[in-house]
Protein backbone atom coordinates (compact mmCIF):
# COMPACT_ATOMS: atom_id res chain seq x y z
CA UNK A 1 0.00 0.00 0.00
CA UNK A 2 2.77 2.45 0.89
CA UNK A 3 4.66 1.73 -2.32
CA UNK A 4 1.56 2.72 -4.32
CA UNK A 5 1.14 5.88 -2.27
CA UNK A 6 4.84 6.69 -2.65
CA UNK A 7 4.62 6.23 -6.40
CA UNK A 8 1.49 8.34 -6.49
CA UNK A 9 3.12 11.12 -4.48
CA UNK A 10 6.18 11.05 -6.72
CA UNK A 11 4.09 11.28 -9.90
CA UNK A 12 1.89 13.98 -8.39
CA UNK A 13 4.86 16.02 -7.19
CA UNK A 14 6.57 15.92 -10.58
CA UNK A 15 3.23 16.52 -12.30
CA UNK A 16 2.51 19.54 -10.12
CA UNK A 17 5.95 21.00 -10.87
CA UNK A 18 5.32 20.48 -14.60
CA UNK A 19 1.90 22.11 -14.29
CA UNK A 20 3.44 25.17 -12.63
CA UNK A 21 6.19 25.45 -15.25
CA UNK A 22 3.81 24.85 -18.14
CA UNK A 23 1.29 27.40 -16.91
CA UNK A 24 3.85 30.08 -16.13
CA UNK A 25 6.17 29.91 -19.14
CA UNK A 26 5.84 31.49 -22.58
CA UNK A 27 6.66 28.57 -24.85
CA UNK A 28 3.32 26.99 -25.69
CA UNK A 29 3.76 27.84 -29.35
CA UNK A 30 6.59 29.08 -31.55
CA UNK A 31 6.21 30.62 -34.97
CA UNK A 32 8.22 32.47 -37.53
CA UNK A 33 7.19 35.85 -38.87
CA UNK A 34 9.33 38.17 -41.00
CA UNK A 35 12.37 35.92 -40.49
CA UNK A 36 12.08 36.29 -36.70
CA UNK A 37 11.19 33.50 -34.31
CA UNK A 38 8.46 34.43 -31.85
CA UNK A 39 6.78 32.48 -29.10
CA UNK A 40 3.75 32.77 -26.90
CA UNK A 41 2.34 31.31 -23.74
CA UNK A 42 -0.88 31.68 -21.83
CA UNK A 43 0.06 35.06 -20.37
CA UNK A 44 2.53 36.71 -22.78
CA UNK A 45 3.80 36.67 -26.32
CA UNK A 46 7.39 37.44 -27.15
CA UNK A 47 9.15 38.92 -30.14
CA UNK A 48 12.92 39.20 -30.43
CA UNK A 49 14.03 41.43 -27.60
CA UNK A 50 10.72 42.05 -25.81
CA UNK A 51 7.71 40.29 -24.36
CA UNK A 52 4.22 41.73 -23.98
CA UNK A 53 1.22 40.55 -22.01
CA UNK A 54 -1.89 39.39 -23.80
CA UNK A 55 -4.26 42.33 -23.52
CA UNK A 56 -7.13 40.72 -25.38
CA UNK A 57 -9.50 38.55 -23.43
CA UNK A 58 -9.76 35.69 -25.87
CA UNK A 59 -12.05 32.92 -24.67
CA UNK A 60 -9.77 29.96 -25.39
CA UNK A 61 -6.84 31.58 -23.55
CA UNK A 62 -9.08 32.36 -20.60
CA UNK A 63 -10.48 28.82 -20.58
CA UNK A 64 -7.02 27.28 -20.85
CA UNK A 65 -5.69 29.48 -18.04
CA UNK A 66 -8.66 28.69 -15.80
CA UNK A 67 -8.43 24.92 -16.36
CA UNK A 68 -4.67 24.93 -15.76
CA UNK A 69 -5.07 26.86 -12.49
CA UNK A 70 -7.88 24.55 -11.33
CA UNK A 71 -5.70 21.57 -12.19
CA UNK A 72 -2.84 23.03 -10.16
CA UNK A 73 -5.09 23.57 -7.16
CA UNK A 74 -6.61 20.08 -7.34
CA UNK A 75 -3.18 18.47 -7.68
CA UNK A 76 -1.73 20.48 -4.81
CA UNK A 77 -4.67 19.63 -2.56
CA UNK A 78 -4.33 15.98 -3.58
CA UNK A 79 -0.65 16.06 -2.60
CA UNK A 80 -1.47 17.56 0.81
CA UNK A 81 -4.16 14.95 1.51
CA UNK A 82 -1.95 12.22 0.02
CA UNK A 83 0.86 13.11 2.42
CA UNK A 84 -1.62 13.07 5.30
CA UNK A 85 -2.71 9.57 4.22
CA UNK A 86 0.90 8.46 3.86
CA UNK A 87 1.82 9.53 7.41
CA UNK A 88 -1.56 8.36 8.72
CA UNK A 89 -2.59 11.72 10.08
CA UNK A 90 -5.58 11.41 12.40
CA UNK A 91 -7.08 14.80 11.55
CA UNK A 92 -10.13 14.66 9.30
CA UNK A 93 -10.74 11.04 10.23
CA UNK A 94 -14.30 11.16 8.86
CA UNK A 95 -13.18 10.37 5.31
CA UNK A 96 -10.67 8.11 3.61
CA UNK A 97 -7.69 10.27 2.68
CA UNK A 98 -6.27 7.74 0.21
CA UNK A 99 -9.49 7.66 -1.81
CA UNK A 100 -9.87 11.45 -1.64
CA UNK A 101 -6.30 12.04 -2.86
CA UNK A 102 -6.90 9.65 -5.77
CA UNK A 103 -10.09 11.44 -6.76
CA UNK A 104 -8.34 14.82 -6.57
CA UNK A 105 -5.57 13.56 -8.85
CA UNK A 106 -8.17 12.36 -11.36
CA UNK A 107 -9.90 15.76 -11.15
CA UNK A 108 -6.55 17.46 -11.76
CA UNK A 109 -5.97 15.18 -14.75
CA UNK A 110 -9.41 16.04 -16.11
CA UNK A 111 -8.83 19.80 -15.80
CA UNK A 112 -5.42 19.73 -17.45
CA UNK A 113 -6.81 17.48 -20.18
CA UNK A 114 -9.58 20.03 -20.81
CA UNK A 115 -7.03 22.86 -20.92
CA UNK A 116 -4.82 21.02 -23.38
CA UNK A 117 -7.78 20.01 -25.57
CA UNK A 118 -9.15 23.56 -25.75
CA UNK A 119 -5.75 25.03 -26.56
CA UNK A 120 -4.92 22.33 -29.10
CA UNK A 121 -8.25 22.52 -30.89
CA UNK A 122 -8.32 26.27 -31.28
CA UNK A 123 -4.62 26.60 -32.09
CA UNK A 124 -4.67 23.91 -34.77
CA UNK A 125 -7.86 25.28 -36.34
CA UNK A 126 -6.64 28.89 -36.30
CA UNK A 127 -2.90 28.70 -36.94
CA UNK A 128 -2.98 25.52 -38.96
CA UNK A 129 -5.25 27.10 -41.57
CA UNK A 130 -3.61 30.52 -41.67
CA UNK A 131 0.10 29.98 -41.08
CA UNK A 132 2.40 27.25 -42.19
CA UNK A 133 5.46 27.89 -40.07
CA UNK A 134 4.41 27.29 -36.45
CA UNK A 135 4.74 24.50 -33.91
CA UNK A 136 3.87 23.59 -30.35
CA UNK A 137 6.76 24.06 -27.97
CA UNK A 138 8.11 22.68 -24.70
CA UNK A 139 5.66 24.37 -22.27
CA UNK A 140 2.81 22.77 -24.18
CA UNK A 141 4.54 19.38 -24.12
CA UNK A 142 5.03 19.66 -20.35
CA UNK A 143 1.27 20.12 -20.04
CA UNK A 144 0.66 16.81 -21.82
CA UNK A 145 3.24 15.05 -19.65
CA UNK A 146 1.42 16.45 -16.59
CA UNK A 147 -1.80 14.83 -17.89
CA UNK A 148 -0.11 11.43 -17.83
CA UNK A 149 1.53 11.94 -14.43
CA UNK A 150 -1.64 13.14 -12.69
CA UNK A 151 -3.53 10.22 -14.21
CA UNK A 152 -1.01 7.72 -12.88
CA UNK A 153 -1.06 9.46 -9.49
CA UNK A 154 -4.79 8.79 -9.36
CA UNK A 155 -4.26 5.16 -10.43
CA UNK A 156 -1.59 4.62 -7.76
CA UNK A 157 -3.77 6.07 -5.02
CA UNK A 158 -6.81 4.06 -6.09
CA UNK A 159 -4.66 0.91 -6.02
CA UNK A 160 -3.50 1.83 -2.52
CA UNK A 161 -7.11 2.41 -1.49
CA UNK A 162 -8.16 -0.99 -2.87
CA UNK A 163 -5.30 -2.72 -1.02
CA UNK A 164 -6.27 -0.98 2.22
CA UNK A 165 -10.01 -1.50 1.74
CA UNK A 166 -9.82 -5.19 0.73
CA UNK A 167 -6.87 -6.75 2.56
CA UNK A 168 -6.05 -10.31 1.63
CA UNK A 169 -7.01 -12.98 4.08
CA UNK A 170 -3.75 -14.54 5.29
CA UNK A 171 -5.50 -17.70 6.56
CA UNK A 172 -7.07 -18.66 3.23
CA UNK A 173 -4.70 -21.59 2.57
Amino acid sequence: MYSFMGGGLFCAGVGNILLIISTATDYWMQYRQSNNYMHQGLWRYCMPGKCMTHTDSIAYWDATRAFMILSLLACFLGIVIGVMAFIRSSSFSGFDKTFTAGILFFISCFFVLLAMAVYTGVTVNYYGKRYGNWRFSWSYIMGWVAVVLTFFSGIFYMCAYRMHECPRNSNSR
